[in-house]
């Protein structure tokens, strides 16, 4: 969890790109924010993988940077946005002569640039579905289960009008795919996606699909009597055009698009702005949909079929050497965005065979991700690691609910070295059970998880190789821990200090060395031994030790000082904000603790971040959910930026309207970075006036 506020988070973020004035444009995807950037150069990478809150980074050509967040991206997202800096919004700065011929070079900077934009083509084309896909395969899920139990018969030629109805549920996802991808594939080439989903709806109408098999004139249907399939082909105006239904097709969208790219952008070349809106869709569609129809459609639909043949064959003829590449490669796919293309050829699979072969396989891979985070998940209960229990537990209900890996990825494993390697070991026992079972086949499109277990033949031989995968990654990570030995006996110091802290007390150093509870966050051994002082409510003066030069923190406002574990909000109870100390008001008038530039000032007047000259960052909160109150009753006097003195005032608070309102008025302050101080000791117990001391640092 992170020891950063939100907008504290996404300063430093914005500085380590380089701030505003780099950025040409900012969205994010349901892990990364994504960065088209001016200059990639100033991109401070170490600072950035060093940020609390941030789980990687991901350089790419073209001035191209993603930052991994996990599950909170939106929200980062949204303070970025909302920094003052950046109001104006991210957009191109006007280029000179010298801007121009240095992005013409930067475009053969990156030597698999157009590598790069192919994926993120594909990926940014199906990960807004990621929601509806979901939603659809746990519909398919808990039809498969009720036909597992014997209570439907999912497969019935003649279900009745409540299951067909059921199946129209799952299939408006699956059939009209190709319309959502075209869709999303035109936003990300900048054009109208509205264009991109009417040409493609154009050849899925009940007018288009009906002529298939039909006896319509001009429509000839022959029959291959070998391979017991026909194929029916529409005379128009002269021209002979395939039909196919295109219903669940995904490579003929993608074709279609990087096309109409080309022309849409031509067009509003030619016709000028004021008629760009008549004439551009009308000529659009005028030339894409025959083009569609005629050309691009069959080549998309051959282009499915043969690589769906190729994969079929390596499945029919090596199924074991199969069933080991696909759970081997999935792991490193993921991560960069690159498992799109494979899951679009189960869509194309099932649509073209009425089964899928990948998924089955690849089931195994998440299921040893998940595995892996059960061993992490067990060795944080056994290690008493708060955080890394909240982030295992949250991952491994959204993998084994949802069959979603990137909590998992994101989240823990990559950022422990040593979790892969065993990781890896349960995707390849799991794909050598597949393939020495025959394969595991599906014939719907499903999330692996739990709850799709049953859309999975043969489920027994499925179940088989999911669990041992899982069991096989749990075990691993579980007994030979995910940390080393150096970083556990650390952890398990900081975890120490943090209990001890927590009660007051100062746990005091026991042999052997190696295992000696620590008394400050991250100091080493030698210096904890030497820091033994008592933590007391006395006022009295603290002196530094031999861990460093200590920072006394003055009370922002006069009144009782509480722990932090007194407070009624979890999350500065938990000291996720840091340590630091409450503070039940005798009065509105609040002060500044330290010396130090104001970071952050909050626009509704609760907040306060002041960071000192040496790097130590100190949050004044007034009250528990006071944000809510919009600012009434909060009378800011200082802004971001400034330069204050322990005293200066902050703000005057209506301590009657925080009350009225409904909130505790408590005030809180905590040092945002406690993990890089030697220790922050809180002083509690006692009655202040504001300026007296109440929370020791020592660097």
């Amino acid at each position: 969890m992170s020891t950063r506020t939100p907008v504290a988070l996404a300063e430093s973020i914005l500085r380590g790109v380089g701030g505003p004035e780099n950025i040409e444009s900012l969205t994010h995807c349901a892990t990364r924010l994504r960065f088209q950037l001016h200059d990639g150069k100033k991109v401070d990478q170490a600072a950035l993988d060093a940020l609390d809150g941030v789980m990687g980074t991901v350089p790419q050509s073209g001035d191209r940077f993603q930052i991994v967040i996990g599950g909170a991206v939106a929200g980062v997202y949204t303070d970025i946005m909302n920094l003052p800096s950046m109001k104006s919004g991210a957009a191109p700065r006007p280029q000179s002569d010298a801007d121009v011929k240095a992005e013409i070079r930067a475009k053969g900077r990156g030597r698999y640039a157009w590598l790069d934009s192919f994926f993120e083509y594909l990926s940014d084309s199906f990960r807004p579905l990621l929601g509806v896909l979901l939603g659809a395969s746990l519909i398919i899920a808990i039809a498969s289960m009720l036909d597992a139990f014997g209570l439907v018969d999912f497969r019935a030629a003649d279900k009745s009008a409540s299951w067909v109805f059921v199946d129209a549920m799952w299939r408006s996802v699956l059939y009209f795919l190709p319309i959502m991808v075209a869709y999303n594939a035109a936003k990300k080439l900048k054009i109208d996606p509205w264009v991109g989903a009417t040409v493609m709806a154009a050849v899925m109408t009940p007018n288009f699909t009906g002529m298939i098999g039909s006896k319509t004139p001009g429509v000839v249907t022959t029959t291959n009597a070998t391979l017991g399939t026909s194929e029916s082909v529409a005379h128009v105006f002269g021209l002979p055009m395939q039909l196919n239904d295109y219903g669940g097709q995904v490579f003929v969208p993608l074709l279609m698009v990087a096309l109409l790219a080309l022309v849409y952008k031509g067009l509003k070349r030619i016709f000028p702005e004021n008629v760009q809106m008549v004439f551009v869709p009308f000529f659009s569609m005028l030339i894409m949909i025959p083009l569609t129809a005629f050309l691009i459609g069959p080549m998309g639909v051959w282009a499915g079929n043969g690589l769906g043949t190729g994969l079929s064959w390596l499945n029919g003829h090596a199924p074991i050497v199969f069933a080991i590449v696909i759970p081997m490669l999935y792991p490193f796919l993921v991560p960069l965005g690159l498992h799109w293309p494979l899951n679009a050829l189960m869509l194309v699979n099932i649509n073209t065979l009425g089964y899928d072969f990948i998924q089955g396989p690849m089931g195994t891979w998440n299921f040893a991700c998940f595995g892996a985070t059960a061993g992490v998940l067990l060795l944080s209960i056994r290690h008493r690691e708060k955080d890394m229990r909240q982030t295992a537990t949250g991952a491994l209900a959204a993998g084994l609910l949802g069959g979603i890996s990137e909590p998992s990825l994101y989240g823990i494993h990559l950022r422990f070295k040593r979790i892969y390697p065993r990781m890896l070991v349960g995707c390849l026992v799991g794909g050598v059970i597949i393939g020495l079972l025959g394969g595991v086949n599906t014939n719907a499109f499903a999330f692996t998880s739990l709850l799709t277990i049953p859309v999975f033949d043969p489920m027994i031989k499925y179940i088989i190789a999911i669990s041992v995968a899982f069991f096989t990654s749990m075990a691993l990570v579980y007994f030979s821990d995910y940390r080393t030995k150096e970083e556990r006996v650390e952890a398990n110091a900081e975890r120490d200090a943090a209990e001890a802290a927590a009660r007051g007390e100062v746990p005091a150093p026991a042999a052997p060395a190696e295992e000696r509870e620590l008394v400050t966050v991250g100091a080493p051994a030698a210096a904890a031994e030497r820091q033994l002082a008592t933590v007391g409510a006395s006022a009295g003066p603290v002196a530094p030790d031999a861990a460093g030069a200590s920072l006394e923190l003055a009370a922002p406002v006069s009144g009782h000082v509480i722990g932090l574990g007194g407070v009624e909000d979890p999350v500065f109870a938990s000291r996720a904000l840091g340590e630091g100390v409450g503070i039940e008001p005798a009065h509105g008038h609040v002060v500044a603790p330290v010396d130090g530039e104001l970071i952050t000032v909050a626009n509704t007047g609760h907040a306060f971040g002041i960071r000192t000259a040496d790097g130590v960052e100190v949050l004044v909160h007034i009250g528990i959910d006071t944000v809510k109150m919009k600012g009434e009753g909060f009378d800011v006097r200082v802004e971001p930026g400034q330069q204050v003195s322990a005293g200066d005032l902050l703000a005057e608070v209506d301590l009657g309207a925080v009350h009225a309102a409904g909130h505790p008025t408590v005030v809180l302050m905590t040092v945002l970075n406690t993990a890089d101080m030697a220790s922050v000791v809180p002083h509690t117990g006692q009655d202040v006036t504001a300026g007296a001391r109440v929370v020791t640092v020592r660097r």
